[in-house]
């Protein structure tokens, strides 16, 4: 038997602004999939989510190259990742979670998963939870040392320049940050001791419509519609902003309301609106609309004249959208909504996914 049985809830980490300066520390690439412990007894092998979730169901094509790799008993942290064309893929992420077992298995073959190990917390009869990090990152790379994919050991390094050249360069590879660990610590299940360092950057968008607060339609606004336009004049719907104090949800009410009149004529969404309508009169969801994330919520939306202009900053840009939802900094009345373009955007140069994987070595 192993030291300790799943579920157990993985050490967390907390927001800062920039790589810590000084000695004793440890950093890593910040991975951009599902944070997954590894549950590894004999026969058994348990992949744990975040929550405390098994999720071998979604990822099948993992369980017999992990249980080749691993040693007999043991557990480990890390992340399933998907490599796609253009780096990592967390959308391909969320399709896996799909109820349909013939539906995973299809895209298992067609978009295959990796798992990234970052610590070492259980080895044979030893529970490393309190032995320091140091220690346990030097037995993790003597237990992956030869191993090979879809099982991968996280690069780490305690020079801060090159952590710095990582947290520039890897982001083409789609990763989103840096996490900064210190080498004297244990590891604390559910405590927030690490650190991560995310890309913030900011851009001017077209607010194109709304969506209500869950109180109900009237009552206060609950998030923007984000858009940005294209070379060719078209504008994309980019992601959602939606941390406003309860005055301000109030507020925008009254403030957006002559940008609802005859908002949908000529409104450049004006198809996905038709779209929602014929799905709502027919009982269903506007296809694409519901995710591992939103499930179950209501997401019909409010068009609004595309002629405001906000500021709000975002990390990571995943394809042609916001990663995450962006946050709101000020209304940019000077701007022209035509001028949102997807120009202003940083430009990231692609990074070979194999290189990074090959820093691990």
């Amino acid at each position: 038997m192993l030291p300790f049985a799943p579920p157990l809830a993985p050490m967390l980490s907390a927001a800062a602004d920039a790589l810590p300066e000084g000695d004793g520390w440890q950093f890593e690439p910040k991975w951009d999939g599902f944070r997954t412990l590894v549950f590894r007894d004999g026969a058994d092998l348990t992949l744990q989510s975040r929550d405390e979730k098994p999720m071998n169901r979604y990822f099948p094509e993992l369980v017999e190259p992990l249980l080749a790799a691993l040693p007999e008993r043991c557990v480990l942290d890390g992340e399933i990742v998907i490599v796609g064309a253009n780096g990592l893929d967390f959308e391909a992420l969320l399709l896996r979670i799909h109820p349909a077992a013939s539906r995973v298995k299809l895209l298992a073959k067609d978009t295959p998963a990796s798992f990234v190990a970052w610590d070492l917390l259980a080895l044979g009869d030893e529970d490393l939870r309190e032995v320091p990090l140091e220690e346990r990152r030097r037995r993790l790379e003597e237990v992956l040392a030869n191993v090979a994919a879809p099982l991968h050991l996280s690069p780490a390094t305690r020079d801060r320049a090159l952590a710095e050249d990582w947290f520039q360069r890897f982001e083409g590879a789609g990763l989103d940050g840096v996490m900064a660990k210190r080498l004297d610590s244990p590891y604390r299940a559910g405590e927030r001791t690490m650190f991560k360092i995310k890309h913030s950057r900011t851009a001017d968008c077209v607010v194109a419509g709304f969506r209500w607060h869950k109180n109900g339609p009237g009552t206060m606004i609950g998030s923007l519609l984000l858009g940005l336009y294209d070379d060719e004049g078209q504008l994309h719907h980019v992601g959602v902003t939606a941390a406003f104090t309860t005055a301000t949800r109030k507020k925008l009410v009254e403030e957006l309301a002559p940008l609802r009149e005859n908002a949908l004529e000529g409104h450049p969404w004006q198809h996905w609106a038709e779209a929602q309508q014929e799905a709502n009169v027919n009982g269903q969801r506007l296809p694409g609309a519901t995710s591992r994330w939103n499930r179950g919520k209501d997401l019909s939306w409010e068009p609004l004249r595309p002629e405001r202009v906000c500021e709000v900053s975002f990390d990571h840009m995943q394809g042609t959208r916001f990663r995450h939802a962006a946050h709101f900094l000020r209304w940019r009345f000077d701007k022209r909504p035509e001028d949102c373009r997807y120009d202003q955007l940083e430009v990231t140069p692609a990074y070979e996914l194999e290189r990074v994987f090959g820093a691990a070595r």
